[in-house]
């Protein structure tokens, strides 16, 4: 049987929040070194928070060393319970700043990846505004797969993401921002860069090597890369990006993120007139949400940029 500490904690201090914020950070992060650049301290200072923190709570948390970094499973409940905590403190926050007439707080936004080459910027719109509005308000942006979004935004950790719009999970609401096309690539080096369009038969199309994304599209879109061989994966369009940019492969990229590489030569979309397809993306925000007046603001600004 585990030894675990005799006498259960009085009482959560300041000190105490502190080092459960470290914790997340390192969970999140995925080990100390990651967690060093993201918190701004040292490596050793963290391992300090965290020894002391298990000393505090009388547990092991998470597992340390040369095998790598790893929770531990009395960890992933104070993960959990920690979770529950601070966004329970954050709503206090909100609530109570949401009483005045002058923007307080803090907006944590969660975002799929590359949004930010969008034409038409509504998200970066609505942050100018929402930071003209209330130059105090504290803005976090997470970078994350749209599943984790949508998680983040159900249990409370981010307050608004904008994502692909695949299927509607019941806790959340969605507010459609955009349509984003996404054309059929291969770069420079590949052999089908310099054929003409009028010369592409489907059937060459589909014996080239091509890529397929990790992430969730809905069923008319998984439909295009069905019709693919597609021998490599990735999770994200980033990751994407760089396979078709080897010369080795073809696959989907949205046309505002691929414009640039286009421009340069680096970049051909094959039949485009044809090959692509269109997705909404859309903003998602918890049902029955407390009131937080920097969330509703930001929201208004996004309605307004459209």
């Amino acid at each position: 049987m585990k030894a675990r500490r005799p006498n259960p904690v009085a009482q959560v201090t300041d000190f105490d929040i502190r080092m459960l914020k470290i914790f997340r950070s390192v969970v999140e992060c995925g080990g100390f070194s990651v967690a060093e650049s993201v918190l701004g301290i040292g490596r050793s200072a963290i391992s300090q928070q965290m020894t002391e923190l298990e000393q505090r709570l009388g547990l092991r948390l998470c597992q340390r060393g040369r095998a790598g970094f790893s929770l531990t499973e009395d960890g992933q409940q104070v993960y959990e319970a920690c979770l529950r905590l601070l966004s329970a403190m954050e709503g206090f926050r909100s609530e109570v700043n949401g009483m005045h007439s002058h923007l307080r707080g803090e907006l944590i936004i969660g975002l799929t990846d590359n949004l930010v080459t969008m034409p038409h910027m509504r998200v970066t719109d609505a942050l100018a505004s929402l930071k003209k509005k209330g130059p105090d308000v504290q803005i976090q942006i997470r970078m994350s797969t749209p599943g984790e979004v949508e998680q983040g935004v159900l249990d409370g950790r981010l307050h608004v993401g904008v994502i692909p719009q695949v299927g509607a999970l019941s806790g959340l609401e969605y507010q459609p921002l955009y349509s984003e096309r996404s054309q059929l690539y291969c770069g420079v080096g590949h052999p089908l860069f310099f054929v003409k369009d009028l010369d592409l038969r489907e059937q060459r199309i589909q014996e080239q090597d091509a890529i397929a994304p990790t992430f969730r599209l809905p069923a008319t879109i998984q439909e295009h890369y069905q019709a693919l061989n597609c021998t490599a994966s990735a999770s994200d369009r980033e990751g994407m990006a760089f396979l078709i940019l080897t010369g080795q492969y073809i696959g989907y990229l949205p046309d505002h993120y691929a414009r640039s590489w286009v421009a340069e030569g680096r970049l051909r979309a094959l039949k485009p007139y044809s090959c692509f397809y269109d997705l909404t993306l859309a903003s998602a925000t918890r049902k029955g949400r407390r009131p937080h007046l920097v969330l509703e603001t930001f929201l208004e600004s996004l309605a307004m940029s459209g």
